[in-house]
């Protein structure tokens, strides 16, 4: 479980605790659930990919944005922007630590074998119509 710097519009909150998830019948996407002090969860799903090209450069686009920064105060860090219905969040987490949690997904499920294990014709449609 790592701890995020959020911050919600111009207003700093604090620190939100956030576990990554990875399931290695799934490769090719990551979960992060926010730990929010309430019974009720956040869960965000996106691509490894995604998370991957986000520690080099900006990634993403929609509802999902990941990039790398320096802050003199935090070291180099990723910043990812979340935008829902419900409002959005800027969050900022320690790169080290995700890019050692992210090698440690590529050692169970290398990015050859996630090209292979890819969504399912019936997952992909899922996705595309809602998830209805």
């Amino acid at each position: 479980m790592l701890s995020l710097r959020i911050s919600l519009g111009e207003e700093v909150v604090g620190e939100v605790r956030t576990r990554f998830r990875f399931d290695a019948a799934r490769p090719y996407e990551v979960l992060l659930t926010f730990h929010l002090g309430r019974p009720d969860e956040a869960d965000w799903v996106f691509s490894r990919e995604l998370l991957r090209d986000g520690l080099r450069s900006l990634s993403g686009q929609g509802d999902v944005k990941l990039w790398p920064a320096y802050c003199p105060c935090h070291g180099s860090t990723l910043h990812l922007a979340l935008e829902s219905p419900h409002g959005s969040a800027l969050l900022e987490v320690s790169m080290p630590k995700v890019r050692a949690w992210l090698d440690r997904t590529y050692a169970l499920v290398s990015e050859e074998a996630e090209r292979a294990h890819g969504p399912s014709d019936a997952e992909l449609t899922e996705l595309l119509s809602g998830g209805r």
